[in-house]
């Protein structure tokens, strides 16, 4: 059942992947095909866009090289500026229409060949443009600080943690980058470093390859690294996953609960997705607080953000999480507003305080427009 369900929903998702890139195809068709040098370059240059994320993903199976990251990094470019030319064609055809009923743009010329081929030139140039800040964007990794009060008594006063989520590692995400990200959170001086989910793309293959868990070992905290997993553990494989974080010094954990020196007790729950992907139920969180200290403070993470009352009426005092990557390219942040209850940043519900990152890295396209990738450092404040 659950491969026909696996063949069903990406069955569904590459139709609709297939359609809209005819869309686009088409419109732009139109602009070239007056054009004889210029019908048979966009064509192959089109499907060769269109398929190299695919080709890219599937490479990355069977034959992890140099080849595969060109199409890889290729087809992520192109999933951005395929979501931007797709919202342009239908911005313009939107615009046609209404100025077939209510006519307010007099053509500036009656060559209309010609009118086409400037507006699908002015149409790239402008995705490309806005595709580039993305990118600039996404490779700009920002700290942002946060201090919160819990009214509990501790053995400590406060506690330094630097928390992140979503980094995606794996062709993307690679050596380089990753290891800025490290040099950032290590530069903090943190007591606690969190990983709320996500830390793994869906193939492990790529992070081996770029030994990235050397830059795993290069982390440094006084009372440890610790994680849960992200729904992208489970889809390329949470086993082998865990294995891995955990050989390099990260404790993952998974429906466990760890005191950290006798400061904080810190709940790890299991993504959400493990019912679908392992065919098993996490935890209950009313389950896991049984076997936390709940006179000390109660920090929480958890990937996905959903139900965020269940936090509030078992007594947890700050969960964190990720997921949402608040949409990544605008104006999905809308979507992910809509829903969530809080899709990206610091909400406090009744005595529990929540934060939701809006992630360090990204997935599919390589380019983030809308919210820049975070590293938060808080401060966690105790009654005396």
């Amino acid at each position: 059942m659950k491969v026909i369900n696996f063949i069903i929903f990406f069955s569904i998702v590459l139709t609709i992947y297939g359609l809209c890139h005819f869309y686009i195809f088409v419109r732009g068709w139109q602009a070239v095909s007056s054009y004889a040098a210029l019908k048979t370059p966009y064509l192959l240059l089109f499907l060769f866009l269109a398929l190299s994320y695919i080709i890219g993903r599937v490479l990355e199976r069977v034959w992890l090289s140099k080849v595969s990251d060109f199409f890889v990094w290729i087809g992520s470019i192109w999933l951005a500026m395929f979501f931007y030319f797709l919202l342009a064609v239908i911005l313009i055809d939107l615009a046609r229409l209404v100025n077939h009923i209510i006519p307010f743009f007099h053509r500036l010329t009656d060559d209309l060949k010609a009118l086409k081929l400037t507006a699908l030139g002015v149409t790239i140039g402008a995705v490309m443009l806005v595709v580039i800040v993305g990118y600039l964007n996404a490779c700009a990794v920002r700290v942002r600080k946060l201090e919160v009060k819990i009214e509990k008594k501790s053995a400590l006063r406060e506690m330094n943690v630097v928390m992140a989520s979503d980094i995606h590692l794996g062709t993307i995400v690679g050596r380089r980058r990753f290891c800025r990200i490290v040099n950032k959170i290590n530069a903090l001086q943190p007591d606690l470093i969190l990983f709320a989910g996500d830390i793994v793309d869906e193939d492990l293959a790529p992070v081996i390859r770029e030994n990235l868990g050397q830059a795993l070992l290069d982390l440094r905290a006084k009372y440890g690294v610790f994680a849960v997993t992200g729904n992208h553990e489970f889809i390329g494989g949470a086993e082998r996953a865990v294995a891995y974080l955990q050989e390099h010094k990260v404790t993952v954990l998974r429906d466990s609960v760890v005191t950290i020196h006798h400061a904080v007790c810190l709940v790890g729950r299991e993504d959400r997705s493990v019912a679908q992907f392992a065919g098993r139920s996490r935890k209950s969180l009313s389950e896991l607080m049984r076997l936390a200290d709940l006179s000390l403070p109660v920090v929480m993470m958890d990937h996905q953000p959903f139900g965020l009352q269940e936090a509030v009426e078992n007594g947890i005092d700050l969960q964190l999480s990720g997921h949402t990557h608040h949409g990544q390219l605008w104006p999905l942040n809308a979507i992910t507003n809509s829903m969530y209850e809080n899709s990206w940043g610091y909400l406090k519900k009744g005595n529990t305080h929540f934060y939701v990152s809006c992630g360090a890295g990204t997935w599919g396209p390589a380019v983030r427009l809308g919210s820049r990738p975070e590293i938060v450092q808080i401060t966690l404040k105790f009654m005396l």
